[in-house]
């Protein structure tokens, strides 16, 4: 060993030290280790930040932005919901369903891609099911590993080692080759995690956040409950083809109109009411009624308006479309003295006042003559979109919280399909290899950006900028070690350890150099530098090359051992909370469980005779 290799193997060994002891945290480490290496002579600076272009770094950025774009559009949604609705609420039903269904994305399309899209579905699935993001992503994690393993394009190294057996004279592997082994591995994780996860640490992600009001508790605070009603406009009714401000509803019925529903041929679905908003026949109405003395009944009369049912409490059943947000009048505000009425809320702020607060007291009854004073606490409601611009845009008002159900809401739900179609062009680009996968990535972002399911804001909002940097610092560590000879020596060492030994004895030797490769190096890289050993060893033995060949690309997607042996783990750290020792706890145990299986399966499906 030169002294080049030792010092590379000292700073690989102070990272991994400080993963596992997780101080600092792991994106700082990699940026420590990203300024030391180019200290050494071995590689140069630029070397060193090449990983901020490296292909697969812009196509994990990329992912995260069609993710998004998927989330925005409502798709990640209606999965986690057809997920919870097929499992319901059993814990282990809904890993075995999540498992299963990522893997099966997983082999047809980048399993870095399928991770960078299920976060948010996962995230949603849990909170919905009461869970600890933790007790998922895990499971999430391991069955994207595992669909590297279902067919011949559902990962880099499958295709290298295919590529290598192409190189010296044999016939490839053929697409569900890989199929036989991926199905009794995915059923293996799936037993294995339903008892692994007890090992991992149940912590939320917004363990230490002050929990977040939901509508229920504002409708139970501000008194809210048989407040609201849901008329249709018939179409005798003498309020068609008159505006608002003409009809005067809250002078003359007691009702303010919060929202009002078009039929989905006129455009827009929901819409806030102006005073220049005209009725149509079928248009329905929600209203708040100031008063318990307002007669409903005698309304609906009056106006020829049909009565619906509504479910939940206080239009819990439209939380997409219509929302609440409590706000507070600061001192600076322009407010203070007005009456609500006199605000004009609806025309300056699209939204309406339904409830008020001063000294943490309720007001009950209408507050639309109510004078504000500094310190007065607002519930409003109306369109998500107004709130949201509330938050930005408004200096009379500070929003003083945001209800649990924003963060489920669906911004551009009419998009779903163009994201769908997005989607599908980037997983045809992918499995048919017309253009690299970032290409196929980045053309999809582009889609989703042309449909309006996602703008630049958002984009660049919805990467996970920790989880690059991760990556991007370990990528030196690959050309460190090819640079020192430290690759060269380990697979020198490993023909003359197991050269005379039996081929099963040799299976296992290649299964665990490879999986101890990826603990630093990627995949991709590993199945590189051990295809050509692996076919070597095959050539001494007078083997098969096919059995020896199948055991490293079926090693180099075992990196289930830290979270930095794939970008899949490094993706899944932040939402699940995790630490460095909560995947050697878990991944360590599989990984051995899955090399006994495939030193065990490879021999019966790719004999040694030639």
């Amino acid at each position: 060993m030169n002294a080049e290799l030792a010092l590379v193997l000292a700073f690989l060994a102070a990272a991994i030290i400080m993963f596992s002891v997780n101080r600092p945290r792991m994106d700082a480490v990699a940026l420590i280790m990203m300024v030391a290496l180019p200290l050494t002579g071995i590689i140069t600076m630029a070397e060193a930040l090449a990983g901020f272009s490296d292909p697969s770094v812009v196509l994990i950025a990329a992912l995260f932005v069609i993710g998004e774009g998927l989330v925005r559009t409502g798709v990640a949604q209606r999965l986690g919901d057809w997920l919870i609705r097929k499992a319901g609420r059993t814990e282990n039903r809904l890993l075995c369903l999540l498992m299963a269904v990522v893997t099966a994305i997983g082999s047809v399309m980048s399993s870095t891609g399928v991770v960078a899209i299920f976060v948010p579905v996962v995230l949603r699935v849990a909170q919905n099911a009461g869970l600890a993001a933790g007790r998922l992503m895990m499971p999430l994690s391991v069955a994207a590993l595992i669909s590297g393993m279902m067919t011949l394009v559902a990962t880099p190294p499958n295709l290298v080692v295919h590529a290598e057996l192409i190189r010296n004279g044999f016939d490839g592997f053929d697409f569900f080759a890989f199929t036989p082994f991926g199905v009794p591995i995915l059923a293996l994780g799936i037993v294995y995690m339903i008892f692994a996860r007890r090992w991992l640490s149940a912590r939320r992600t917004d363990a230490n956040a002050p929990s977040r009001p939901r509508l229920a508790d504002w409708v139970e605070r501000y008194q809210l409950g048989e407040r609201e009603y849901r008329l249709r406009v018939s179409a005798a009714s003498p309020m068609i083809g008159r505006k608002l401000e003409e009809l005067d509803l809250r002078a003359t019925s007691g009702v303010n109109m919060v929202a009002i529903e078009h039929d989905r041929r006129l455009g827009e679905r929901f819409v806030s009411p102006t005073a220049h908003t005209r009725l149509q026949a079928g248009d329905v109405l929600y209203l708040d009624l100031f008063s318990p003395n307002v007669d409903i009944d005698a309304v609906a009369r009056r106006y020829r308006l049909e009565k619906l049912e509504l479910s939940g409490t206080y239009f819990s059943d439209r939380t997409q479309e219509i929302g609440m947000v409590e706000v507070m009048v600061p001192q600076t505000s322009a407010l203070i003295g007005k009456t609500v009425a006199g605000a004009r809320f609806r025309s300056e702020f699209g939204l309406h006042v339904i409830g008020l607060q001063r000294g943490g007291v309720p007001h009950p009854g209408s507050v639309l003559e109510r004078h504000l004073r500094l310190g007065d606490t607002l519930l409003l409601i109306g369109p998500w979109k107004a709130i949201r611009r509330l938050r930005t845009e408004s200096k009379d008002m500070v929003v003083l919280d945001l209800p649990v159900e924003f963060d489920q809401v669906v911004p551009a739900a009419a998009r779903a399909p163009f994201a769908l179609l997005a989607l599908a062009v980037v997983v045809g680009l992918m499995v048919g290899g017309v253009v690299p996968n970032v290409q196929a990535a980045l053309i999809g972002c582009l889609l989703l950006g042309l449909f309006k399911c996602i703008d630049f804001n958002a984009a660049y909002r919805s990467i996970h900028w920790q989880s690059l940097v991760l990556i991007v610092g370990m990528l030196p560590f690959s050309l460190a070690l090819q640079r020192t000879g430290g690759v060269e020596m380990a697979a020198g060492m490993l023909l003359d350890a197991v050269g005379n030994s039996s081929p099963h004895a040799v299976l296992a030797a290649l299964f665990a150099v490879t999986a101890l490769f990826g603990l630093f190096i990627s995949n991709t890289a590993t199945a590189v530098l051990m295809a050509p050993v692996a076919l070597a060893v095959a050539r001494e033995l007078g083997a098969s090359p096919y059995p020896f060949a199948m055991i490293v690309a079926l090693a180099a997607s075992a990196a289930f051992m830290t979270p930095v042996s794939s970008p899949v783990n490094t993706l899944v750290i932040g939402p699940g909370n995790y630490t460095f020792g909560d995947f050697v706890r878990v991944g360590v145990p599989f990984t051995i469980m899955v090399m006994a299986l495939c030193v065990a399966m490879v021999p019966v499906l790719f004999p040694f005779t030639p």
